[in-house]
């Protein structure tokens, strides 16, 4: 008989994830008003229908604040059988007050934050950050494995979501940086396309040259991996926690200001590599 989980949140992210559990056997439910048909998952009407349907629960939602407001409504359909395996990359503070309050309802809560492309998702390449106890990262070990190639427990529930934004504080940077060579790479007479061959074969290469590199020559963000309005917030959150903590982030307040410039000129919702434009149109 195939395991069976659900996933509340079936965009991007979750769609990857529910497409990868498919492919290994498992039967999975999904919810998403912006989402009533995904391939190979049963569709539930609404979050209760799913709850009522599976005892592993994925959340993969935009924002911490969108998970409070779920499981609010879940309300009484929350129980003791319950665990939410928590994806998002919220602000930690708000995942471990979630924590405290499904714990009160009896039921599970683990962050399991996901390093990675949707891309890298949907094949079971990713890595995953996992902040909760050890009994219940032990309980559900088989979907997690299911669910990346890499996982690392780094403390308790809210340590996942601190060190997501650590990694995405440093990747971020990355696409930054290869965006603003390879547009200066253009306006010295290189072909985007050739200078990223050769960068590719020199001690500048990196896993955002690789994943992002062909997108950025190229102008190719759509369909998006993972969306660049998505990091903005990811840099809003890391600025947070930065100011609260006092630690200095001098890179990522200008990376913010790039990022909202390349917002404004459109590319929200476009792939994340499409951070290359701002250096491109001369928007600073």
């Amino acid at each position: 008989m195939a395991q069976r989980v659900g996933i509340i949140g079936v965009g991007l992210l979750g769609g990857a994830l529910g497409q990868c559990l498919v492919k290994q056997g498992w039967e999975v439910f999904g919810h998403d008003p912006a989402a009533p048909v995904v391939n190979g998952l049963t569709m539930c009407g609404d979050a209760t229908e799913l709850v009522g349907q599976c005892e592993s629960v994925l959340l993969c939602l935009p924002t911490s604040d969108v998970v409070a407001g779920v499981i609010d409504a879940l309300g009484q359909a929350v129980t003791d059988r319950h665990c939410f395996i928590d994806t998002t990359t919220g602000e930690p503070g708000e995942m471990e007050a979630l924590g405290r309050r499904l714990a009160k309802q009896g039921a599970y809560y683990l962050e399991a934050n996901v390093a990675g492309s949707s891309e890298l998702a949907k094949h079971g390449e990713a890595t995953l950050f996992l902040g909760g106890d050890t009994e219940t990262i032990e309980h559900h070990w088989e979907l997690l494995e299911a669910l990346a190639a890499k996982r690392f427990h780094v403390g308790p529930v809210g340590a996942a979501s601190r060190f997501k934004l650590v990694h995405n504080l440093i990747l971020g940077l990355n696409r930054a940086a290869l965006g603003e060579g390879l547009a200066f790479a253009e306006a010295l007479g290189f072909d985007a396309g050739e200078a990223l061959a050769l960068l590719k074969e020199t001690p500048a290469v990196s896993a955002a040259m690789e994943a992002k590199g062909g997108k950025m020559a190229g102008g190719e963000y759509h369909p998006p991996q993972a969306r660049l309005v998505q990091h903005l917030k990811d840099v809003c959150l890391i600025r947070l926690l930065a100011s609260k903590t006092g630690a200095q982030t001098p890179l990522t307040d200008v990376h913010q200001n790039l990022l909202e410039k390349a917002e404004a000129l459109g590319f929200g919702e476009a792939d994340n590599a499409a951070i290359i434009e701002v250096f491109r149109q001369g928007s600073l």
